[in-house]
């Protein structure tokens, strides 16, 4: 069981990040979109190699929601990252930001 004092030490440890929701629009069904959506991939590999970006997750129904991602910069700098993403400029990605808590080691299983 984790007692309260637990939970005290733990939320001491809670970082901020900032959350990316990024969202399709028309134009993500335009020719050669495939081209852009490739490149912006190849960048959030470079995002996450160089830790910006560690949390990357594509989502894969029809929602209209294309991913998340984590970002371990502050909401003004991810909106400079993002704003400069391939897929973003084309107009085939939307993108709100949200400031988050996170707990450092967090990871994917």
């Amino acid at each position: 069981m984790i007692t309260d004092e637990q939970m005290r030490e733990r939320l001491k440890a809670a970082k901020p990040y900032t959350l990316m929701i990024l969202h399709k629009t028309a134009k993500n069904r335009d020719p050669g979109r495939d081209k852009i959506v490739w490149e912006h991939g190849r960048r959030n590999f470079a995002l996450r190699d160089q830790g910006l970006l560690p949390i990357v997750c594509p989502v894969g129904d029809e929602s209209g929601v294309a991913g998340i991602g984590i970002f371990t910069t502050n909401a003004e700098e991810t909106r400079k990252i993002v704003d400069g993403d391939p897929g973003v400029r084309a107009g085939i990605f939307t993108y709100e930001l949200h400031p988050i808590r996170g707990f450092p080691g967090s990871a994917l299983p």
